[in-house]
This record gives C-alpha cells, structure tokens and sequence, in this order.
C-alpha cells in the first residue's frame, strides 16, 4: 500500500490494515509539515538582513535607519538659535534681491558667495553679479576688494563674476574633495546657463574660489527648470558627483538628482521621492534643497530646505509700506526645513515642521525671506552654524547667523520615566564608543551590547552599564571595568540604549 494512500479508501478496511492505512497517511502529512518546516527555516536564513557595516563612521539620528526597536522616546528635531544679523546686503551692486548664498569651509577661514541683485525684475541680466565675503569666525565678516570687474565705473568691490548672464543668477560652488580633482579645479561651481535648445546648467572651476574660468562653454547638465539654487558636490561615499537641481512635479517645486564621474558626463536625472508622501510629489514646495555632506559623517546628506508657501499673505499694503518691501515681494511667505538622505534618489521626511520658523516682525512674513544658505558649517569646539537671509525685498535685507549643537539637527529624548531604542544587527571598527549626549542633573544614559539574537554580551549588560550623566559632544561609554569594545569589532551586535531624561545626538566607534 503506498504511503499517504487516500483516506477515503483506507476507511473501507477494517481491523489492523485499517489502522496501517491511518497510520501511513498521518505520517505522510508529518513528513509534508516537517519538510515545510525546514524550507522555511531556510529561507528566513536566506532572506535575513545582512548586518548595517558602520566600520567607523559617526550615526545622526536624522533617520531610523539603524532603529528596529523603540519604547518610550520622542523623535525631537532641534531648533537652531538665533544669534543675529552677521552682513548687510548693502553695497549697491547687492541689494534687496541679492541670494543663493553659499558657505565654504577652508584654509582656516569661511568664504561667503551670493547673488548681488539690487532691483526688482533683472533676474538672469547683466545686472546680476556674484559677490564673496570671508570670515575667520563665522560672525564678523569682511567684503574684500578683489579689483576684478567692473561695476558702476570701479574695481574697487568684492564682485567674483560679472557681466556672464545668466550665470549669476545662481552660482553655486563648492570645495572639490575628490582626491582626484586637480589643482586647478580644486573649486567647482555650477551656474544656470542657455543652451542651444534649452536651459542648463554650466561648470566653473577655479583654484582658490576667487578666480572663476568655464570648464566648457557648452551646459554640462540640460533640462529642469534651473529657476533656482543648483547644488553639487563630491560624495565620499557614493565615490562620484552629486548634484540636486530644480524641478516641478505636478506643479510642486521639488528636485531631480544626477551623478558624474567627472562633472562634465551626468547620468540621467532621477526624481527624488520623500518619505512622507512616498511619491516624488513632495507635500511642500522645496525652493532651494540645499543639499550636503554632512562635514562629521560625510556619508549622510542633510537639507536645510527654503520651504516656500505660495500666495499665503501675512502682511498687509499698508504694512508692506511701512517696512519698505517691494510691492511684488509680500504676497507668500517661506521658511527652512529638514530633510536627509544616504544617497540614492530618496529624502527622508521624519520631520515635517520647521526647522527654523520666521521671527519676529513683519519683515520676516515676505516673499522669500528666510531662505538659508547652502551648508552647516563647524563654528565652535561643540557648535555649528547655519546662515539664513532676512529682509528679503526690503532696505534692511542682510544675512543671520543660527547656532546649532555640534551633530544637534535632531536627537532621540526620553523623560524622567524613561525609554529606550535597540539598533538592528550591526558591525564596526574601532575601541571605545563615543556619546554626543546630554542629561538632566537626574537623567542618564546607558548602553547594553547584544549579539545578533537581542542577548546581552558578558560584561557588557545593563547590568554592567556605567550611567552617563552629563552633556557632552565627545563622551567616551564605560562598562564595570572597561571603556574597551575592541573585543567586539568585526562582530554582530546591536545596541541599546537606555535613557532618562535624556537626549541622544550621535554616536560613534572610534
């Protein structure tokens, strides 16, 4: 009788062959359920998530990439201080509509490009120039007079690039930190150009970011609206160029991304999506996206995006007369955002309120005021800033600066009750873990290390865990007897990390 012979025939035989015939068919089915079994155990083994590789790099809690489990904690996206006015757009070749700054990092010192405009309507004319201004703090700045254009009968001003419509539009540069790029093209910039059949986007290279040449006459990048400021740099981690340029999406401003070897050759442009709408349709309009390496962990981008909401009228005629706006410049209102991305053509939008919120004043409710320059730059031992425009449209358009916590665009917090996060499996190199954190006089942070399965490592249990109490940048994580995780590296584990009262910015194996 064959194994698993029907049941129904089986049961028409009596006695002792009847019992086999059941028997035979239970098995059957066992031997079905246990084979089952083990193909699924094979598969889960198959399928499960390989390890996140965080070698050395330093982790912001910008995403929850890293996150498998929470209880208890509050995502809190970080609100940059205002420390007041830093340059006044006020020579005569600046003005009211002067923008698209950009802060660059270098050789001990800050360097500061904008849009000089000083009337209403000459957008993309020869009117257009692009200014510079440096600083060794980041709070007082200086206009050099760089005598290389002419501008109303003098040399005598801090204009970079003149009479190249429309390039000054939107001149965006950035430090080249290709280890391949050369001397000469140590600064990179791209700038709205008109192509023989449609709009691009030109490059310009220059040696110490003063001095500007064409990489070629022709756009290096075609297509998009362009209306706006075009960002690029070199991506460490993606090993290429990255650029991020204006686009619309059923009727929204948003972005398109392409990449490049060489910065002469782009791929194909790819509309970023967002995580809060999962569309490339975002839920805001992005005027500019302002996107960049993060300079402490270069493999995660961050945008501090100039949010725009289009016919929203806070100020009325006769209070636009009052602060002296330009009748054309009142009728919306803007502010900055948060986005991030680890490359690829998607941004994360765990936060959607401001970042920064227009102040006070109604010199702050107009069209296109508040709109942040590109990069956050370091500015302290334990503090960074980020610049925004103020004044837009008006007499007394200048630049802020905003302090920000060293790694400080968000954090996760707990209250005094308590709460915790466990990481998915991991790897990394390095001996010591280090903390950006801070705590009440009654909070504390502690950490548990777990294998791969979520049980405590010896020695490195809760049980074992130092409480953390403090505040700050830097803080090296001690167990009962070490501060060592050498032992560890190269090993699956995750992380737990318990706290009260307390807020997480960052963390790193070193």
């Amino acid at each position: 009788m064959p194994l698993g012979f029907p049941f129904e025939i089986g049961s028409k035989l009596t006695g002792r062959w009847r019992y086999i015939s059941l028997s035979r068919q239970i098995g059957g089915y066992c031997w079905g359920w246990l084979a089952a079994g083990l193909a699924f155990l094979v598969i889960s083994q198959a399928t499960r998530a390989e390890p996140i590789e965080l070698g050395g790099r330093r982790e912001l809690f910008t995403d929850d990439r890293l996150v498998e489990k929470q209880q208890n904690v509050d995502w809190r996206l970080c609100k940059p201080q205002d420390r007041g006015e830093v340059l006044a757009f006020d020579k005569p070749w600046e003005g009211a509509f002067a923008g698209y700054a950009t802060v660059i990092p270098h050789d001990g010192k800050l360097s500061l490009y904008y849009r000089g405009l000083p009337v209403a309507g000459k957008d993309e004319s020869d009117v257009e120039v692009t200014c510079y201004a440096e600083s060794t703090d980041g709070v007082r700045w200086t206009k050099p007079e760089l005598g290389l254009f002419e501008v109303d009968g003098s040399k005598r001003n801090n204009v970079l690039l003149a009479h190249a419509a429309p390039n000054s539009h939107n001149f965006s540069p950035f430090l080249d930190s290709n280890p391949a790029a050369s001397k000469e093209a140590r600064f990179k910039a791209l700038a709205v150009a008109h192509g023989v059949d449609q709009r691009g986007l030109v490059a310009y290279i220059s040696a110490d970011g003063i001095h500007w040449e064409k990489l070629r006459e022709a756009p290096v990048i075609v297509g998009g609206a362009l209306d706006s400021q075009n960002v690029a740099f070199w991506s460490e981690a993606e090993g290429k160029y990255v650029a991020y340029y204006r686009v619309y999406v059923d009727d929204v401003r948003s972005a398109a991304r392409v990449t490049s070897g060489d910065f002469i050759n782009w791929s194909e442009p790819e509309l970023m999506s967002y995580s809060d709408t999962n569309s490339t349709t975002p839920s805001d309009h992005l005027y500019i996206t302002q996107t960049q390496p993060y300079f402490r962990a270069p493999h995660l981008y961050v945008s501090t995006v100039g949010r725009f909401v289009p016919n929203r009228r806070v100020v009325t005629d006769e209070q636009a007369q009052e602060i002296g706006v330009h009748p054309s410049y009142f009728g919306d209102v803007s502010d900055v955002m948060f986005m991030s991305s680890r490359g690829g053509a998607v941004y994360d939008r765990k936060f959607t309120d401001a970042l920064i919120k227009p102040g006070i004043g109604l010199s702050n409710w107009v069209s296109r005021t508040n709109f942040p320059a590109l990069n956050v730059v370091p500015s302290g031992p334990d503090e960074m800033s980020l610049y925004v425009q103020a004044g837009y449209g008006q007499p007394t358009h200048h630049l802020r600066r905003y302090a920000m916590r060293t790694d400080g665009f968000a954090a996760i917090s707990a209250s005094r009750k308590g709460g915790e996060v466990t990481t998915k499996p991991l790897t990394f190199d390095g001996s010591d873990l280090s903390l950006n954190f801070s705590t009440s006089a009654a909070g504390d942070v502690r950490v548990e290390i777990q294998d791969a399965d979520g049980k405590p490592l010896p020695g490195y249990s809760l049980d074992d865990a130092v409480e953390l109490v403090g505040n700050d940048i830097d803080g090296i994580y001690r167990w009962k007897g070490t501060a060592s995780v050498k032992e560890l590296a190269g090993q699956v584990v995750r992380l737990r990390f318990v706290l009260r009262d307390a807020e997480l910015y960052s963390f790193q194996f070193r």
